[in-house]
């Protein structure tokens, strides 16, 4: 193993890469207020062309590019997991429901025996 450290530097274009989708954002979402007046259809279709530009502008930049890089590594992985057959998850649904079932049985009788302890026995009170 070696403890290589990797740095990253960044550029003023990856900055304004950043800034520039910031603002398009902001101006999709300022575009859906001011033309409230106008019809759905070209309200929310300004909105969404002006969105989907400040994401690609995103996607462009260098965190954009190591959020892409990180949903193929957890893609892959999740590819590695083995997951239970259908008895198998079946068995332990309901070995999970008979667990809590015991588990209510069980803090019942505790709840009933302190109740009993407490109110009857030290309290002295009949109910």
């Amino acid at each position: 193993m070696s403890n290589v450290q990797i740095q990253t530097v960044s550029d003023s274009s990856d900055k304004a890469k950043l800034f520039g989708a910031i603002a398009l954002l902001l101006v999709s979402l300022a575009l859906y207020v001011v033309l409230d007046k106008q019809t759905s259809l070209i309200r929310i279709g300004s909105f969404a062309v002006v969105l989907i530009a400040a994401i690609a502008l995103f996607f462009t930049s260098f965190a954009g590019r190591r959020l892409i890089s990180f949903g193929k590594d957890a893609t892959k992985e999740l590819k590695k997991v083995v997951w239970p057959t259908r008895k198998e998850a079946s068995q332990i649904t309901l070995y999970v429901f008979v667990f809590v079932l015991v588990m209510a049985i069980f803090l019942w009788g505790v709840d009933k025996s302190l109740e009993y302890l407490i109110f009857h026995l030290l309290l002295n009170w009949r109910t």
